[in-house]
Protein backbone atom coordinates (compact mmCIF):
# COMPACT_ATOMS: atom_id res chain seq x y z
CA UNK A 1 0.00 0.00 0.00
CA UNK A 2 1.43 3.61 -1.05
CA UNK A 3 -0.13 6.57 0.48
CA UNK A 4 0.37 10.31 -0.46
CA UNK A 5 -0.35 12.60 1.87
CA UNK A 6 -1.03 16.34 1.25
CA UNK A 7 -1.97 17.33 4.34
CA UNK A 8 0.51 17.38 7.50
CA UNK A 9 -0.75 14.33 10.12
CA UNK A 10 -2.79 16.22 12.46
CA UNK A 11 -5.24 17.35 10.11
CA UNK A 12 -5.70 13.98 8.82
CA UNK A 13 -8.47 11.89 11.47
CA UNK A 14 -6.37 8.93 10.36
CA UNK A 15 -3.52 10.37 12.27
CA UNK A 16 -5.76 11.73 15.23
CA UNK A 17 -4.76 11.04 19.06
CA UNK A 18 -5.87 12.51 22.52
CA UNK A 19 -4.54 15.83 21.63
CA UNK A 20 -6.12 16.39 18.52
CA UNK A 21 -9.82 16.66 17.78
CA UNK A 22 -11.43 13.55 16.07
CA UNK A 23 -14.38 15.58 14.85
CA UNK A 24 -14.62 15.20 10.54
CA UNK A 25 -13.40 18.10 8.87
CA UNK A 26 -15.27 19.46 6.12
CA UNK A 27 -15.48 17.93 2.83
CA UNK A 28 -13.26 20.62 1.34
CA UNK A 29 -10.59 20.73 3.82
CA UNK A 30 -10.34 17.35 3.87
CA UNK A 31 -7.28 15.85 2.73
CA UNK A 32 -6.89 14.07 -0.51
CA UNK A 33 -5.30 10.80 -0.98
CA UNK A 34 -3.45 8.36 -4.12
CA UNK A 35 -3.62 4.92 -2.80
CA UNK A 36 -1.57 2.52 -5.53
CA UNK A 37 -2.06 -0.98 -4.63
CA UNK A 38 0.16 -3.78 -6.33
CA UNK A 39 0.43 -7.19 -5.72
CA UNK A 40 3.73 -9.39 -5.43
CA UNK A 41 2.16 -11.41 -8.28
CA UNK A 42 1.55 -7.98 -10.83
CA UNK A 43 4.68 -6.88 -9.70
CA UNK A 44 7.15 -9.57 -10.89
CA UNK A 45 4.96 -10.73 -14.39
CA UNK A 46 6.93 -8.31 -16.28
CA UNK A 47 10.46 -9.53 -14.54
CA UNK A 48 9.67 -12.71 -15.83
CA UNK A 49 8.27 -12.05 -19.16
CA UNK A 50 11.77 -10.23 -19.60
CA UNK A 51 13.71 -12.64 -18.54
CA UNK A 52 11.58 -15.30 -20.84
CA UNK A 53 11.91 -13.16 -23.71
CA UNK A 54 15.93 -12.92 -23.10
CA UNK A 55 16.42 -16.75 -22.97
CA UNK A 56 14.63 -17.50 -25.76
CA UNK A 57 16.95 -15.12 -27.53
CA UNK A 58 19.89 -16.56 -26.03
CA UNK A 59 18.79 -19.92 -26.60
CA UNK A 60 18.01 -19.13 -30.05
CA UNK A 61 21.59 -17.81 -30.81
CA UNK A 62 22.95 -21.10 -29.38
CA UNK A 63 20.35 -23.47 -32.13
CA UNK A 64 22.07 -20.61 -34.96
CA UNK A 65 25.47 -21.75 -33.66
CA UNK A 66 25.08 -25.33 -33.60
CA UNK A 67 23.47 -25.64 -37.17
CA UNK A 68 25.97 -23.08 -38.43
CA UNK A 69 28.94 -25.57 -36.89
CA UNK A 70 27.38 -28.47 -38.04
CA UNK A 71 27.52 -27.35 -41.72
CA UNK A 72 30.88 -25.47 -41.36
CA UNK A 73 33.92 -27.80 -42.87
CA UNK A 74 36.48 -28.38 -40.39
CA UNK A 75 39.24 -30.58 -42.52
CA UNK A 76 41.74 -27.86 -43.15
CA UNK A 77 43.55 -28.23 -40.63
CA UNK A 78 43.40 -31.96 -40.58
CA UNK A 79 44.76 -31.49 -43.96
CA UNK A 80 47.71 -29.12 -42.97
CA UNK A 81 51.03 -31.06 -42.17
CA UNK A 82 53.55 -27.50 -42.16
CA UNK A 83 53.15 -24.42 -41.34
CA UNK A 84 56.04 -21.80 -40.94
CA UNK A 85 56.33 -18.94 -39.75
CA UNK A 86 58.46 -15.79 -41.06
CA UNK A 87 59.82 -13.72 -38.24
CA UNK A 88 60.71 -14.35 -34.35
CA UNK A 89 59.37 -11.38 -32.88
CA UNK A 90 56.58 -11.62 -30.07
CA UNK A 91 53.49 -11.91 -32.72
CA UNK A 92 54.95 -13.88 -34.74
CA UNK A 93 56.23 -16.26 -31.71
CA UNK A 94 52.25 -15.99 -30.13
CA UNK A 95 50.79 -16.86 -33.72
CA UNK A 96 53.56 -20.10 -34.10
CA UNK A 97 52.39 -21.34 -30.33
CA UNK A 98 48.82 -20.84 -30.95
CA UNK A 99 48.70 -22.92 -33.87
CA UNK A 100 51.11 -25.67 -32.68
CA UNK A 101 48.61 -25.55 -29.57
CA UNK A 102 45.83 -26.91 -31.73
CA UNK A 103 47.41 -30.15 -33.32
CA UNK A 104 49.95 -31.76 -31.88
CA UNK A 105 51.58 -33.48 -35.09
CA UNK A 106 51.64 -30.47 -36.90
CA UNK A 107 54.99 -28.84 -37.85
CA UNK A 108 55.16 -25.53 -36.89
CA UNK A 109 58.50 -23.72 -38.37
CA UNK A 110 59.64 -20.39 -37.45
CA UNK A 111 62.57 -18.96 -39.32
CA UNK A 112 64.14 -16.64 -37.03
CA UNK A 113 67.41 -14.56 -37.48
CA UNK A 114 69.01 -14.59 -34.29
CA UNK A 115 70.77 -17.69 -33.55
CA UNK A 116 70.58 -17.92 -30.13
CA UNK A 117 66.70 -17.35 -30.37
CA UNK A 118 66.70 -20.57 -32.76
CA UNK A 119 68.81 -22.33 -30.00
CA UNK A 120 66.25 -21.19 -27.04
CA UNK A 121 63.27 -22.52 -29.12
CA UNK A 122 64.61 -25.45 -29.94
CA UNK A 123 66.22 -27.12 -27.08
CA UNK A 124 64.07 -25.17 -24.07
CA UNK A 125 61.05 -24.43 -26.01
CA UNK A 126 61.44 -20.64 -25.03
CA UNK A 127 61.92 -17.29 -27.00
CA UNK A 128 64.32 -16.10 -24.72
CA UNK A 129 63.98 -12.50 -26.24
CA UNK A 130 60.47 -12.41 -26.09
CA UNK A 131 58.70 -14.70 -24.07
CA UNK A 132 61.02 -16.10 -21.86
CA UNK A 133 58.35 -17.38 -19.53
CA UNK A 134 56.03 -19.04 -21.64
CA UNK A 135 56.46 -22.39 -22.89
CA UNK A 136 55.88 -23.29 -26.81
CA UNK A 137 54.22 -26.78 -27.80
CA UNK A 138 57.37 -28.99 -28.60
CA UNK A 139 56.37 -28.73 -32.43
CA UNK A 140 57.41 -25.56 -33.10
CA UNK A 141 60.66 -25.88 -34.60
CA UNK A 142 63.33 -22.86 -34.92
CA UNK A 143 65.32 -22.42 -37.71
CA UNK A 144 67.98 -19.97 -39.92
CA UNK A 145 67.88 -21.90 -42.97
CA UNK A 146 64.80 -20.46 -45.61
CA UNK A 147 64.78 -23.53 -47.58
CA UNK A 148 64.34 -25.61 -44.52
CA UNK A 149 61.76 -23.62 -43.16
CA UNK A 150 59.69 -23.47 -46.19
CA UNK A 151 59.86 -26.36 -47.99
CA UNK A 152 56.78 -28.70 -48.21
CA UNK A 153 54.91 -25.99 -46.45
CA UNK A 154 51.20 -25.70 -46.59
CA UNK A 155 50.72 -22.24 -45.23
CA UNK A 156 53.02 -19.31 -44.51
CA UNK A 157 52.70 -16.53 -41.63
CA UNK A 158 54.56 -13.21 -42.51
CA UNK A 159 55.26 -11.55 -39.51
CA UNK A 160 58.16 -9.52 -41.06
CA UNK A 161 58.26 -6.03 -39.95
CA UNK A 162 57.03 -3.78 -43.32
CA UNK A 163 60.07 -1.41 -43.94
CA UNK A 164 62.20 -4.36 -43.70
CA UNK A 165 59.95 -7.01 -45.88
CA UNK A 166 60.41 -6.50 -49.21
CA UNK A 167 64.38 -6.86 -49.88
CA UNK A 168 63.80 -10.03 -47.13
CA UNK A 169 61.01 -11.84 -49.47
CA UNK A 170 63.47 -10.98 -52.07
CA UNK A 171 66.09 -12.76 -50.81
CA UNK A 172 63.94 -15.85 -49.84
CA UNK A 173 61.94 -16.09 -53.27
CA UNK A 174 63.33 -18.48 -55.10
CA UNK A 175 62.64 -20.96 -51.91
CA UNK A 176 58.73 -20.19 -52.24
CA UNK A 177 56.12 -22.67 -53.52
CA UNK A 178 54.06 -20.02 -55.89
CA UNK A 179 50.85 -21.93 -54.30
CA UNK A 180 52.02 -21.36 -51.16
CA UNK A 181 48.77 -18.61 -49.16
CA UNK A 182 50.61 -15.87 -47.08
CA UNK A 183 48.80 -14.82 -43.99
CA UNK A 184 50.37 -11.16 -43.17
CA UNK A 185 50.64 -10.55 -39.73
CA UNK A 186 52.19 -7.11 -40.88
CA UNK A 187 50.70 -3.68 -40.08
CA UNK A 188 51.97 -0.47 -42.30
CA UNK A 189 52.98 0.96 -45.29
CA UNK A 190 56.37 1.02 -47.18
CA UNK A 191 57.91 4.57 -46.47
CA UNK A 192 58.94 5.57 -50.38
CA UNK A 193 56.85 3.32 -52.03
CA UNK A 194 53.47 3.81 -50.17
CA UNK A 195 52.99 0.20 -50.79
CA UNK A 196 50.87 -2.09 -48.22
CA UNK A 197 52.00 -5.84 -47.45
CA UNK A 198 49.34 -7.19 -50.22
CA UNK A 199 51.37 -5.29 -52.66
CA UNK A 200 54.86 -5.60 -51.27
CA UNK A 201 54.93 -9.81 -50.93
CA UNK A 202 53.62 -10.84 -54.72
CA UNK A 203 55.79 -7.77 -55.93
CA UNK A 204 58.98 -9.21 -53.67
CA UNK A 205 58.28 -12.64 -54.99
CA UNK A 206 57.84 -11.87 -58.19
CA UNK A 207 54.55 -13.31 -58.52
CA UNK A 208 51.57 -11.34 -59.11
CA UNK A 209 48.93 -14.87 -58.34
CA UNK A 210 50.62 -15.49 -54.83
CA UNK A 211 48.02 -16.26 -52.75
CA UNK A 212 47.30 -13.51 -49.75
CA UNK A 213 45.43 -12.92 -46.79
CA UNK A 214 45.79 -10.19 -44.27
CA UNK A 215 45.63 -11.00 -40.29
CA UNK A 216 44.10 -8.00 -38.30
CA UNK A 217 42.13 -6.85 -35.44
CA UNK A 218 42.76 -6.13 -31.65
CA UNK A 219 45.17 -8.57 -30.69
CA UNK A 220 48.07 -7.92 -28.11
CA UNK A 221 50.74 -11.00 -28.59
CA UNK A 222 50.79 -11.38 -24.71
CA UNK A 223 46.99 -12.02 -24.29
CA UNK A 224 47.22 -14.39 -26.98
CA UNK A 225 50.19 -16.39 -25.59
CA UNK A 226 47.60 -16.37 -22.53
CA UNK A 227 45.01 -17.88 -24.28
CA UNK A 228 42.90 -14.78 -23.30
CA UNK A 229 39.48 -14.25 -25.49
CA UNK A 230 40.70 -12.38 -28.53
CA UNK A 231 38.48 -11.91 -31.93
CA UNK A 232 40.25 -10.89 -35.39
CA UNK A 233 39.51 -10.63 -39.19
CA UNK A 234 41.02 -12.42 -42.03
CA UNK A 235 40.71 -10.68 -45.68
CA UNK A 236 40.95 -11.92 -48.81
CA UNK A 237 39.58 -11.14 -52.23
CA UNK A 238 39.43 -14.97 -52.31
CA UNK A 239 36.57 -16.13 -50.49
CA UNK A 240 37.48 -19.87 -50.29
CA UNK A 241 41.19 -18.83 -49.04
CA UNK A 242 39.62 -17.02 -46.56
CA UNK A 243 37.44 -19.41 -44.79
CA UNK A 244 40.05 -21.94 -45.32
CA UNK A 245 42.63 -19.57 -43.15
CA UNK A 246 39.30 -19.38 -40.41
CA UNK A 247 39.83 -22.67 -40.20
CA UNK A 248 42.93 -22.83 -39.24
CA UNK A 249 43.11 -20.19 -37.17
CA UNK A 250 40.24 -20.32 -34.83
CA UNK A 251 40.34 -21.99 -31.61
CA UNK A 252 37.99 -21.63 -28.32
CA UNK A 253 40.00 -18.71 -27.26
CA UNK A 254 40.05 -17.11 -30.95
CA UNK A 255 37.29 -15.90 -33.24
CA UNK A 256 38.13 -15.16 -36.79
CA UNK A 257 35.33 -13.19 -39.04
CA UNK A 258 35.94 -13.12 -42.91
CA UNK A 259 35.89 -10.03 -44.95
CA UNK A 260 37.29 -9.55 -48.93
CA UNK A 261 38.05 -5.90 -47.97
CA UNK A 262 41.90 -6.20 -48.04
CA UNK A 263 41.98 -2.57 -48.63
CA UNK A 264 39.83 -1.30 -45.63
CA UNK A 265 41.53 -3.75 -43.46
CA UNK A 266 45.37 -3.21 -44.27
CA UNK A 267 44.67 0.38 -44.32
CA UNK A 268 43.29 0.79 -40.77
CA UNK A 269 45.99 -1.36 -39.32
CA UNK A 270 48.70 1.14 -40.75
CA UNK A 271 47.03 3.95 -39.68
CA UNK A 272 45.77 3.08 -36.31
CA UNK A 273 49.77 2.84 -35.34
CA UNK A 274 49.98 6.83 -36.36
CA UNK A 275 46.89 7.45 -34.10
CA UNK A 276 48.42 5.32 -31.43
CA UNK A 277 51.32 7.70 -31.06
CA UNK A 278 49.46 10.69 -30.84
CA UNK A 279 47.31 8.87 -28.01
CA UNK A 280 49.97 8.69 -26.17
CA UNK A 281 51.45 12.22 -26.76
CA UNK A 282 48.30 13.49 -25.40
CA UNK A 283 48.48 10.94 -22.14
CA UNK A 284 52.68 12.07 -21.84
CA UNK A 285 51.04 15.75 -21.60
CA UNK A 286 48.48 14.73 -19.04
CA UNK A 287 45.83 16.48 -21.50
CA UNK A 288 43.03 14.30 -19.62
CA UNK A 289 40.22 12.29 -20.88
CA UNK A 290 37.86 14.63 -22.83
CA UNK A 291 41.16 15.55 -24.92
CA UNK A 292 42.21 11.63 -25.46
CA UNK A 293 38.38 10.79 -26.76
CA UNK A 294 38.65 13.99 -28.85
CA UNK A 295 41.73 13.10 -30.60
CA UNK A 296 40.66 9.62 -31.19
CA UNK A 297 37.19 9.91 -32.56
CA UNK A 298 38.97 13.03 -34.98
CA UNK A 299 41.53 10.09 -36.08
CA UNK A 300 39.25 7.48 -36.87
CA UNK A 301 37.26 9.73 -39.19
CA UNK A 302 40.51 10.61 -40.44
CA UNK A 303 41.43 6.90 -41.30
CA UNK A 304 37.48 6.37 -42.47
CA UNK A 305 38.50 9.44 -44.94
CA UNK A 306 41.19 7.97 -46.54
CA UNK A 307 40.23 4.34 -46.42
CA UNK A 308 37.17 5.33 -48.18
CA UNK A 309 38.47 7.34 -50.78
CA UNK A 310 40.87 4.02 -51.63
CA UNK A 311 38.00 1.93 -52.35
CA UNK A 312 37.55 0.62 -48.66
CA UNK A 313 34.41 0.24 -46.95
CA UNK A 314 33.24 2.08 -44.09
CA UNK A 315 31.87 -0.83 -41.89
CA UNK A 316 35.42 -2.48 -41.97
CA UNK A 317 36.58 0.50 -40.37
CA UNK A 318 33.84 0.02 -37.93
CA UNK A 319 35.24 -3.19 -37.50
CA UNK A 320 37.16 -4.96 -35.59
CA UNK A 321 40.40 -4.05 -37.98
CA UNK A 322 39.04 -0.48 -37.58
CA UNK A 323 37.47 0.69 -34.68
CA UNK A 324 38.60 -2.69 -32.31
CA UNK A 325 42.17 -2.40 -33.11
CA UNK A 326 42.05 1.38 -32.72
CA UNK A 327 40.45 1.52 -29.09
CA UNK A 328 43.29 -1.19 -28.12
CA UNK A 329 46.15 0.47 -29.17
CA UNK A 330 45.09 4.02 -28.50
CA UNK A 331 43.59 3.45 -24.86
CA UNK A 332 46.32 0.44 -23.58
CA UNK A 333 49.62 0.98 -22.50
CA UNK A 334 50.76 -2.36 -23.77
CA UNK A 335 51.09 -1.00 -26.95
CA UNK A 336 54.74 0.01 -28.64
CA UNK A 337 53.03 2.97 -30.83
CA UNK A 338 51.35 4.45 -27.72
CA UNK A 339 54.42 4.05 -26.18
CA UNK A 340 56.80 6.34 -28.26
CA UNK A 341 53.65 8.87 -28.27
CA UNK A 342 53.57 8.78 -24.00
CA UNK A 343 57.55 9.51 -24.16
CA UNK A 344 57.69 12.09 -26.49
CA UNK A 345 54.84 13.65 -24.70
CA UNK A 346 56.73 13.67 -21.76
CA UNK A 347 59.56 15.64 -22.94
CA UNK A 348 61.94 12.69 -24.49
CA UNK A 349 63.82 12.72 -28.39
CA UNK A 350 62.47 10.26 -30.68
CA UNK A 351 66.19 9.13 -31.10
CA UNK A 352 66.49 8.78 -27.34
CA UNK A 353 63.09 6.47 -27.48
CA UNK A 354 63.91 3.88 -30.30
CA UNK A 355 67.57 3.20 -29.16
CA UNK A 356 66.00 1.85 -25.80
CA UNK A 357 63.10 -0.26 -27.88
CA UNK A 358 63.88 -4.01 -28.74
CA UNK A 359 60.76 -3.95 -31.08
CA UNK A 360 59.27 -1.90 -33.95
CA UNK A 361 57.12 0.66 -33.65
CA UNK A 362 55.57 0.41 -37.37
CA UNK A 363 53.58 3.66 -36.59
CA UNK A 364 57.49 6.34 -36.94
CA UNK A 365 57.95 5.09 -39.73
CA UNK A 366 54.18 4.72 -41.42
CA UNK A 367 53.49 8.43 -40.48
CA UNK A 368 55.28 10.14 -43.22
CA UNK A 369 53.76 7.33 -45.77
CA UNK A 370 50.45 8.52 -44.41
CA UNK A 371 50.55 11.46 -44.98
CA UNK A 372 52.44 11.39 -48.70
CA UNK A 373 49.25 8.81 -49.12
CA UNK A 374 46.85 11.45 -48.09
CA UNK A 375 47.99 14.27 -50.39
CA UNK A 376 47.53 11.51 -53.20
CA UNK A 377 43.94 11.09 -52.32
CA UNK A 378 43.35 14.55 -52.06
CA UNK A 379 42.27 13.99 -48.01
CA UNK A 380 43.18 16.53 -45.46
CA UNK A 381 44.16 14.69 -41.99
CA UNK A 382 44.65 17.29 -39.42
CA UNK A 383 45.96 14.72 -36.39
CA UNK A 384 47.52 12.02 -38.50
CA UNK A 385 49.72 15.40 -40.26
CA UNK A 386 50.44 16.45 -36.95
CA UNK A 387 52.31 13.07 -35.26
CA UNK A 388 54.44 12.91 -38.88
CA UNK A 389 55.73 16.38 -38.12
CA UNK A 390 56.17 15.88 -34.55
CA UNK A 391 58.46 13.04 -35.75
CA UNK A 392 60.15 14.63 -38.20
CA UNK A 393 61.06 16.93 -35.86
CA UNK A 394 59.03 20.05 -37.01
CA UNK A 395 56.63 20.39 -34.62
CA UNK A 396 56.68 19.67 -30.88
CA UNK A 397 53.46 18.31 -29.08
CA UNK A 398 52.49 21.18 -27.19
CA UNK A 399 52.52 23.65 -30.33
CA UNK A 400 50.96 20.74 -32.47
CA UNK A 401 48.05 21.21 -29.80
CA UNK A 402 47.76 24.34 -29.69
CA UNK A 403 47.39 24.39 -33.71
CA UNK A 404 44.73 21.88 -33.82
CA UNK A 405 42.51 23.30 -31.48
CA UNK A 406 42.76 26.79 -33.38
CA UNK A 407 41.77 25.21 -36.57
CA UNK A 408 38.32 26.56 -38.27
CA UNK A 409 35.26 25.06 -35.99
CA UNK A 410 33.27 23.27 -38.83
CA UNK A 411 30.92 20.98 -39.36
CA UNK A 412 31.01 17.18 -38.68
CA UNK A 413 31.19 14.92 -41.17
Amino acid sequence: MVASRLQPPFSNPLFSSNSHSSRPLPSSSRPTFLVLSVSPQESSEPARDRQKVVRLAWEKLLRWSRSWRSKAKTDVLERTNKVVVLGGGSFGTAMAAHIAAKKAKLEVNMLVRDPQVCQSINEDHYNCKYFPEHKLPENVIATTDARAALLNADYCLHAVPVQFSSSFLEGIADCVDPNLPFISLSKGLELNTLRVMSQIIPQALGNPRQPFIALSGPSFASELMNKLPTAMVVASKDKKLANATQQLLASSHLRISTSRDVTGVEIAGALKNVLAIAAGIVEGMNLGNNSMAALVAQGCSEIRWLATKMGAKSTTIMGLSGTGDIMLTCFVNLSRNKTVGMRLGSGEKLDDILGSMNQVAEGVSTAGAVISLAQKYKVKMPVLTAVARIIDNELTPKKAVLELMNLPQVEEV
